[in-house]
């Protein structure tokens, strides 16, 4: 019953133009608003911060609503497909900020320029993808699919606990460049 409504309520959304206008246009507008409100010329003109704000909001929902923009090249259909993506990540580095306030770890100073760098990487990722800038495995080999990808972790993480448990222990060479690795990932957290 309850999803009957939900389904209900996305077709009205799609039917008025709210997922292909007012929420894109919304975004622009609040993204321009916030930034303008740190460059010194209009900081404090907050009517100058609106005026651009709406029409930078207009000028890249309009043409998408008229179907002006190249075939593929849609910033809103882009903006569509990438921000469910991101807003995934986003909700993985809450997760990850929650666990370690629940066991009372912070990140030291090592990490923020590897976390800057993975958070770049990932914006970078999914706006390609979005763009159809470059194809996953998928679609370059005509046999590799999901299942062969989870196949592929699930004999890697089996190897990996195979070689743990029948290595020698006089031989260390393995271990102390497990140790290493394992002490590199730990510099990046630090004890409140």
């Amino acid at each position: 019953m309850v999803g009957a409504g939900i389904s209900t309520l996305t077709t009205y959304f799609q039917t008025y133009g709210v997922m292909d206008f007012i929420l894109p246009f919304l975004l622009v507008f609040t993204i321009i608003f916030a930034v303008t409100a740190f460059v010194p010329l209009f900081k404090d003109h907050k009517n100058f911060r609106v005026v651009i704000a709406l029409i930078l909001g207009l000028i890249f929902v309009a043409p998408h609503v008229m179907g002006t923009y190249p075939l593929g090249y849609d910033p809103v259909q882009v903006m569509n497909e990438a921000i469910p993506s991101i807003s995934l990540v986003a909700v993985a580095a809450v997760m990850l900020l929650l666990l370690m306030g629940i066991f009372g770890t912070d990140f030291s100073k090592k990490a923020a320029p590897v976390i800057a760098i993975a958070s770049i990487g990932f914006i970078f990722y999914i706006f390609g993808a979005s763009l159809n800038f470059w194809t996953g495995p998928y679609d370059a080999f005509s046999w590799w699919t999901e299942e062969a990808t989870e196949l592929l972790i699930i004999i890697l993480a089996f190897g990996v606990v195979v070689w743990l448990i029948t290595k020698e222990p006089s031989k260390g060479k393995g271990m102390d460049s497990i140790k290493n690795i394992g002490k590199w990932v730990g510099d990046f957290f630090e004890k409140k």
